[in-house]
């Protein structure tokens, strides 16, 4: 996660009056206070990891993207809408102080506890994001490495950041995944994404290790530590940009389009479940109304009165 230091000075400078605003004039609790500044914290950071250096820069896209990553983080329908009603009062603040043209949130909803379904992308859309790493250094084929397995094995961000490389079980092309509750699933993971784990392991890890205990952690950073949430986000979101893809494209994107191909390609909906590591099989079901359009075209290019 981006530290404060790294905050943009206009934004911290904009974040102190508006703490100080609410503070004096709206004569807020000192919990309340310690909300709005821890969430409006992290929504700073969440700017800086997408290098804006203002609020003014931030648009309602941007914003929905930030929602997503508290959704990423586990947090509640009512954190979110904490976190969405303090960014609100946060841009009513430099609204009428003229520090932004226009109020971003108006256009986010506060986040609804009903499950919608998921955006996701086309095989071409995945291989032209993957293809964006530059694997000629070492850090690229780390990235390339990270890709491929989101996308061949479907893993939420947390149990990819935590692999360990015992749990890459090269032999019978699986891997060893804790999910939810430290709950173990044997996902499997293909040659495409074997073959960049081990590019990796043989090219490049042994340059990111450093003299600090790593645990047998996976994928490493410059510093031999293990990689954050925010790395992965970053990474996806620049190589969506490198790519020209304009859909909103998050790391789990990659894990609801692995879900849909396998589905579209004919596999069993529990077979997916268990890939997935989902307790309960109408979590899963979600991706079966994933893209009506596609099935309309298999029923129109397939049925004989089609």
């Amino acid at each position: 996660m981006t530290q404060v230091s790294e905050i943009a000075p206009a934004m911290s400078r904009q974040l102190k009056q508006f703490n100080q605003y609410i503070s004096i004039e709206k004569g807020l609790s000192e919990n309340t206070l310690e909300s709005y500044g821890h969430d409006l914290k992290t929504y700073a950071e969440f700017l800086t990891s997408k290098d804006l250096i203002s609020y003014k820069e931030a648009t309602s896209r941007v914003l929905s993207d930030f929602l997503y990553h508290l959704d990423e983080l586990g947090l509640s329908t009512a954190s979110k809408s904490r976190y969405l009603s303090s960014v609100r009062g946060l841009y009513s603040f430099l609204l009428s102080n003229g520090y932004v043209d226009s109020d971003i949130t108006e256009k986010v909803d506060m986040p609804k506890s009903r499950r919608k379904i998921p955006d996701t992308l086309s095989i071409d859309e995945i291989s032209r994001i993957i293809e964006q790493t530059d694997t000629s250094k070492p850090a690229g084929i780390r990235d390339r490495a990270i890709l491929e397995t989101l996308y061949a094995s479907g893993l939420r961000v947390s149990e990819l950041i935590g692999l360990k490389s015992r749990d890459i079980l090269t032999d019978v092309e699986l891997i060893r995944v804790f999910g939810k509750g430290s709950k173990e699933r044997i996902v499997p993971i293909g040659q495409s994404a074997l073959f960049w784990i081990n590019e990796y392991i043989s090219k490049a890890r042994h340059l990111f290790l450093k003299n600090s205990n790593t645990g047998d952690v996976l994928f490493l950073n410059q510093r031999g530590k293990g990689l954050t949430r925010m790395y992965i986000w970053k990474l996806v979101d620049k190589c969506t940009r490198e790519a020209n893809i304009e859909k909103s494209v998050h790391p789990h994107t990659f894990r609801h389009s692995f879900a849909t191909h396998l589905l579209e390609g004919g596999a069993d909906l529990r077979a997916v479940q268990e890939m997935l590591g989902h307790a309960d099989i109408s979590t899963t079901q979600i991706y079966t109304h994933l893209d009506r359009e596609y099935i309309i075209e298999v029923h129109k290019s397939f049925h004989p009165r089609g």
